[in-house]
């Protein structure tokens, strides 16, 4: 389909040389007259001229860098409105979900976290009670400060936990010192570390699961999911602008290619003299 547009420009200016022609051409003669101002008028029409396009022309490099900066600019840079909607309001969604589940794993960090370090006879995970079956099943001898006003990892040397840790056989891990991540990732995940829980009672057998353990896991499991919805978002966003930068570049090469300029001067003939003026022919491919 193409639609074609005609911006008329009325600089009508009077021209003494045409008027003198026709003066000079005109016998009285009706029939005569007539087809000399006819062939007037059509010879006085000129060819196409050729504009400048840059003012039209869309830069799909330019295009291209708006979108990849923010998605959906070069869309509007080149006319393209429904499409740089869409990549908009896609962006503002993604950034929303990502910071939506980001905030969704913190907070279930921080309670499974919390869980772990609630440490009482009846909660909580103990490294001294970690500590206590190693040397009560292992026949180590790992040094425990009897004071129970500290805190559980307070009373028990990390250095000496971890080389006796080493010394036995079967165990695949050594723990990591408390706060970090990969503490409160060990005491949830792996059989060695399941006597540390308030509930556990597997006597000699570490691979018994107790409820806290089971219970523990699945606050992780959540943090880890809402963590990785976050992550997709975050890989979302980055495709979008990808993806939002391709169509801008595409759109401006369509737009380009569909939009064709011509100038020329048309005349309008009046009874005794012709009128000039410019006219702007705008053709659009849709």
């Amino acid at each position: 389909m193409k639609k074609l547009f005609a911006l008329l420009v009325f600089v009508i200016f009077n021209s003494p040389f045409a008027q003198e022609n026709l003066q000079n051409s005109i016998t009285g003669n009706l029939s005569y007259d007539t087809k000399t101002i006819l062939q007037e008028f059509h010879a006085l029409e000129t060819a196409p001229l050729s504009l400048p396009q840059s003012a039209n022309r869309k830069s799909p490099i330019l295009a291209g860098l708006f979108s990849v900066l923010i998605p959906g600019s070069g869309e509007l840079y080149t006319g393209e409105y429904w499409k740089a909607a869409i990549f908009g309001v896609l962006e503002a969604g993604l950034i929303t979900a990502a910071i939506v589940y980001n905030n969704k794993g913190d907070s279930k960090t921080e309670e499974f976290e919390n869980y772990a370090d609630n440490v009482t006879d009846n909660s909580g995970w103990s490294v001294v009670r970690y500590a206590q079956w190693i040397n009560q099943y292992k026949d180590k001898n790992i040094q425990i400060n009897p004071d129970q006003n500290l805190k559980p990892w307070q009373r028990v040397s990390w250095e000496e936990l971890n080389s006796v840790e080493r010394e036995i056989q079967g165990f695949s891990h050594t723990l990591a010192y408390h706060g970090e991540q990969q503490y409160y990732e060990m005491i949830g995940k792996y059989h060695q570390f399941s006597p540390g829980w308030w509930d556990f009672n597997g006597g000699s057998n570490n691979a018994e699961i107790s409820p806290a353990f089971k219970y523990y896991s699945g606050l992780r499991g959540d943090a880890n999911d809402f963590y990785n919805m976050s992550t997709a978002a975050v890989i979302g966003i980055y495709i979008n602008h990808f993806l939002s930068g391709l169509d801008a570049v595409w759109s401006a090469v369509q737009f380009n290619k569909n939009l064709a300029v011509k100038v020329r001067m048309d005349t309008y003939q009046l009874t005794d003299r012709a009128e000039f003026f410019p006219a702007v022919y705008l053709k659009y491919n849709l």
